[in-house]
């Protein structure tokens, strides 16, 4: 509601109801990947079961390839790159993207076509100079 509050004027009272709706949704998104609210608490002698990953390795490596593509969407245009970000890195919907950066889904979607293409771009280029 503070965004709400703080956004009152630039919302357009057909759409406000939509708008009210999609800012509780995202804000709700966010607090669920927050740490807060997926620490877990644990004995000292559980540590080892809930601690451990599957795989150390497999664990650092995806975390570097996150970190790479974060990296690589952050790197491209705008308004590429913000889009590029919210879609490959936070995973979200096409339809999220539209609704929170107030743009039409269509002009979202090419946005990710292209950004989809100079990632490859990137990906590519890296990948031919041997790293």
């Amino acid at each position: 509601f503070l965004a709400a509050y703080s956004h009152m004027r630039e919302i357009d009272p057909a759409h406000e109801k939509g708008w009210l709706a999609r800012t509780a949704h995202n804000r709700c998104i966010d607090y669920r990947r927050g740490a807060e609210h997926n620490a877990v608490s644990v004995e000292p002698e559980d540590l080892e079961e809930v601690y451990a990953p599957r795989n150390t390795e497999e664990y650092v490596l995806e975390k570097d390839l996150r970190e790479e593509l974060k990296a690589n969407c952050r790197r491209l245009k705008e308004p590429y790159d913000e889009v590029a970000y919210r879609y490959f890195y936070l995973e979200e919907t096409p339809e999220e993207i539209a609704e929170s950066l107030h743009e039409k889904l269509a002009t979202v979607k090419t946005r990710i076509y292209r950004a989809r293409d100079q990632l490859r771009g990137i990906y590519r280029s890296r990948k031919e100079a041997g790293g």
